[in-house]
């Protein structure tokens, strides 16, 4: 990593004219990213260190020139060296979407964050095609990490063939689901941690680099039943349902002659919520295991107990409580 730092900084010198900078430590995610602010010239910008051999630098690049296209608020690529990882970024600020959240704020903020989504589930034709798909393989993959890396690794179960087969089941039943509704752009990490509060066009959008063709609620979910921050249950599914009102509106879930109604709309929207959430317990457990980060741990309990939530609710899902440690609950 020290000799990264010095490539990266070689290369900010060629590409400023000027080694009369600073730069530091901005964040990193759950990837093998790293971010950086550069200081320069009165200016603030952003530096993404993205090692070639564990991360492809081209669907950021690919996904920023979309969203910026559409108007909305993702970082402009100032400069590239994909050979080396590198791109130099305009900077959104430092201020994401979890820190300023509260219950006084909470209608503004996600007001302004589903307008957002809204505007970016219309994005359609050869932009939209040109997206890998969310399909039922995808889908089946990432709920396996549930359980491969949390139940099997981190919690050491073992598991007898009909264990096995009732999770296939229930697998089968949330991918069937996922896939049974309209597909729109997914930025498929569309929460209160990638959102950035930004005084004009709130807000901005980052980490947005794995965004698929995908099911119309998997980023609502992603939102409003985030891993990070937990709203009461009505709250939740009056902003699910207002969602639905605009999205019928602009006709990304059919006119009135063809509408999903508001039950099966919130069916999909908790459904969606245990796939995303299956997933994102297995890699918090990967993240531990895995990769030597074990600060995802404490969100595990938040995160499932929306499974626990959800799956007592639905016949189909229950299966799911067998798995669940007793006390999950958030």
């Amino acid at each position: 990593m020290p000799q990264r730092l010095v490539l990266l900084k070689t290369w900010l010198t060629d590409v400023l004219g000027t080694a009369a900078f600073d730069i530091a430590p901005a964040s990193s995610d759950a990837s093998f990213r790293r971010y950086f602010r550069l200081r320069y010239d009165g200016r603030s910008l952003i530096v993404m260190d993205a090692p070639p051999a564990q991360e492809d630098t081209a669907p950021f690049l690919h996904i920023a020139e979309l969203l910026s296209a559409e108007g909305l608020n993702a970082p402009r690529i100032l400069a590239t060296d994909i050979h080396q990882g590198f791109l130099l970024l305009t900077d959104l600020g430092d201020t994401p979407y979890l820190q300023v959240l509260s219950n006084a704020t909470a209608d503004r903020l996600y007001g302004d964050a589903l307008s957002t989504l809204l505007h970016m589930q219309q994005i359609s034709g050869d932009r939209l095609d040109a997206l890998p798909p969310y399909d039922h393989a995808l889908l089946l993959r990432e709920m396996n990490l549930f359980r491969d890396w949390y139940l099997k690794r981190q919690r050491q179960q073992t598991f007898s063939p009909p264990q096995e087969q009732s999770l296939d089941d229930v697998f089968g039943h949330l991918a069937n689901s996922a896939l049974d509704q309209p597909m729109v752009f997914v930025h498929r990490d569309y929460h209160s941690r990638n959102l950035m509060f930004t005084k004009k066009a709130n807000p901005g959008i980052i980490d947005f680099q794995d965004a698929v063709q995908g099911p119309v609620t998997y980023d609502l979910v992603s939102l409003l039943r985030d891993c990070y921050i937990r709203w009461p249950r009505a709250r939740v599914e009056a902003w699910a349902l207002d969602y639905l009102r605009a999205a019928r509106r602009v006709g990304i879930v059919g006119t009135t002659s063809d509408a999903i109604d508001d039950e099966t709309w919130l069916c999909w929207f908790d459904w969606m919520g245990v796939q995303r959430h299956l997933k994102a317990a297995g890699i918090f457990a990967r993240l531990n295991l895995r990769d030597g980060k074990p600060g995802y741990l404490g969100d595990i309990p938040r995160t499932l107990g929306y499974v626990r939530e959800v799956a007592e609710r639905y016949g189909e899902l229950q299966p799911l409580l067998d798995f669940l440690p007793a006390g999950e609950a958030a």
